[in-house]
């Protein structure tokens, strides 16, 4: 009984925990997009999914906008009229390097999946590679550095950047996904799993 009931609390839990974020995304997107619409546009009964759907299409209108010669002048020309402000200007550059990193269709923001001893010797955890120190940084540091980036469990959303000398880090024989499901399984989910059921 004790078996059946684990087994079936297996099945379902994942799938309830998916559909309730699903569903709050879905939520919270409608409800703030259709607030930005003005009310003579806003529709008179809820449309769930209406809102989800106005982000796709706006997102893509503007990027169809952006991809020409007139859209990249005029983005050039708007970058240009947030670097005037002192607060925006901070805030928006570094905001855009970092979706630029991550976003980029050539671009790497993880390169490399690594083994590393974090928090303190004899202490391994995963980490990725983001490339090498730059700027006054190189300067002062003697040596083959890297850049790392050392994710929390189960978020790797947030974690820690480290510059370690390349002689401590370790590569890893396998995918940043691989490492990255690892990482947000908390070690339950072992590399080379999917590849194995194949």
């Amino acid at each position: 009984m004790k078996k059946y009931l684990i087994t079936g609390l297996l099945v379902w839990i994942p799938l309830s925990i998916t559909l309730w974020v699903l569903q709050l995304i879905l939520t919270s997107m409608d409800q703030l997009t259709l607030t930005l619409l003005p009310p003579a546009l806003r529709p008179k009964y809820n449309i769930p999914g209406l809102g989800v759907l106005l982000t796709i299409l706006v997102v893509m209108l503007t990027g169809v906008l952006a991809s020409n010669i007139i859209g990249q002048r005029l983005l050039r020309v708007w970058e240009r009229m947030l670097g005037r402000i002192p607060v925006v200007k901070s805030i928006y550059s570094g905001v855009k390097q970092v979706s630029d990193t991550l976003f980029t269709p050539g671009g790497q923001a993880f390169r490399k999946a690594l083994l590393v001893q974090y928090p303190r010797p004899g202490s391994w955890t995963i980490a990725f590679m983001t490339g090498k120190p730059g700027g006054d940084i190189v300067n002062h540091l003697q040596g083959d550095y890297v850049s790392v980036y050392v994710p929390t469990t189960p978020n790797p959303t947030s974690g820690f950047f480290l510059m370690m000398p390349r002689q401590d880090v370790i590569e890893l024989d396998m995918t940043v996904d691989e490492a990255l499901k690892y990482v947000v399984s908390m070690g339950v989910v072992p590399p080379g799993n999917d590849r194995t059921k194949r």
